[in-house]
């Protein structure tokens, strides 16, 4: 089972794998010492905590990801909602516009959403 929890150092982390995929493990170093200033170490660490989180593998010296980033996130906001709004979007929806106004070029986005899941029921 995936756990869903990141830090912000993890997910910075994970993006730089998600973009550069798959990378060896060596080039990561490398990445992480021009974009985080890590040293070795540091990367190694973080490297094996997401591995052990199934979000990522490390195999031969290569790094890939067990889920892509879109399924990750995705995953990790039904869970939101599930656990938060007992799996009501609308609750959710509701909630978050409460606190926020939809700019007309969201509502229209969002509706074309709904039309689109609409038309391929």
């Amino acid at each position: 089972m995936i756990d869903f929890e990141l830090g912000e150092v993890q997910a910075r982390f994970a993006d730089i794998v998600w973009e550069n995929e798959p990378v060896g493990s060596g080039e990561l170093v490398k990445l992480c010492q021009q974009q985080l200033n890590w040293k070795k170490p540091t990367t190694y660490t973080v490297l094996r905590k997401l591995c052990e989180k199934g979000i990522f593998q490390n195999e031969n010296g290569t790094v890939t990801s067990l889920i892509s980033r879109e399924d990750f996130y995705s995953a990790k906001s039904e869970r939101f909602v599930e656990e938060t709004f007992q799996g009501s979007l609308p609750a959710f929806v509701a909630a978050f516009m409460s606190r926020k106004s939809l700019s007309d070029e969201e509502a229209n986005e969002i509706q074309r959403m709904i039309d689109a899941y609409r038309q391929g029921q």
